[in-house]
């Protein structure tokens, strides 16, 4: 068996070989004779015999060394590249967006939402589009979901989740007509080190920028269960293979501790289990 791929390998080398062979002598020999060049006068230019250049220009350089190839091309004028195709078995540049994406989905479609990859969130511009959208028609929500690999600039990233929510506002009337569906947010972050830290740096600024529960924010992915009214943050594993809760700490600000201290928000804000 081993003996007959080897043959077969070196049957199929000998094939593409004497191919690009062929075609490099032709576009040498093309070139040398667009610039009126005899092959004795080029080879005195690169340096070997004319006899090489003739065999080259025939297709039967192939014993002839790499650095002589780009020698004759750059004689020319021209860059000999030598290229490979990508590897079949090589992942993405956004491999772990995507295993985030992936596993977002398939937590949401086992809880019984209708998941939209890369999900539009204005259908003038498909470009502008929320990383995972989730729909669940028995609870009339619509979930945009945000998938953080690593972050760039979490200004810019928060300010695009704010304009997403508002535009899926649209979106979510024409899904239920009369009766609305309800939108909500959340982002879902691999917890590396780098993000933990992150985070723990500015805890005031994320606490305040996702109040929804993050335990709820998990069932609600995992599960189906009615997620909060506000924007929370879960974590995702290294291996993207589960979501769990963040962990608020001290800098965590409960709703009820907004409303004891906002009594006017007490009386406008409505309970986080009135999703319809």
């Amino acid at each position: 068996m081993a003996r007959r791929k080897r043959v077969e390998l070196a049957a199929e080398a000998r094939r593409r070989n004497l191919e690009q062979l062929a075609r490099l002598g032709g576009e040498i020999r093309a070139s040398r004779r667009r610039r009126q060049i005899s092959q004795s006068t080029f080879a005195d230019v690169v340096g070997v015999a004319q006899s090489t250049i003739s065999r080259l220009e025939r297709g039967f350089g192939g014993s002839l060394s790499v650095d002589l190839w780009q020698r004759v091309f750059l004689a020319l004028g021209r860059r000999l590249n030598i290229d490979a195709p990508r590897d079949p078995r090589e992942e993405p540049a956004d491999a772990g967006h995507l295993a985030m994406q992936e596993l977002v989905l398939r937590l949401g479609r086992t809880a019984g939402y209708a998941g939209s990859f890369e999900l539009s969130t204005r259908a003038a511009e498909p470009r502008r589009s929320t990383d995972v959208g989730l729909r669940h028609d028995v609870g009339r929500r619509l979930i945009l979901v945000e998938c953080w690999n690593t972050f760039g600039d979490v200004g810019a990233a928060a300010r695009s989740t704010t304009r997403k929510l508002a535009e899926a506002v649209e979106l979510a009337v024409a899904l239920g007509g009369e009766r609305s569906y309800r939108v909500g947010g959340c982002w879902v972050v691999r917890a590396s080190e780098r993000n933990r830290q992150l985070i723990g740096r500015y805890p005031e600024l994320f606490a305040s920028r996702f109040p929804g529960s993050s335990e709820r924010w998990v069932r609600a992915i995992t599960q189906g269960a009615e997620p909060p009214l506000e924007p929370g943050l879960v974590w995702c594993d290294a291996s993207s293979t589960r979501i769990f809760a963040w962990r608020q700490g001290l800098a965590a600000v409960t709703r009820e501790q907004r409303l004891a201290t906002s009594p006017r928000r007490a009386r406008d804000e409505p309970a986080a289990s009135e999703w319809p």
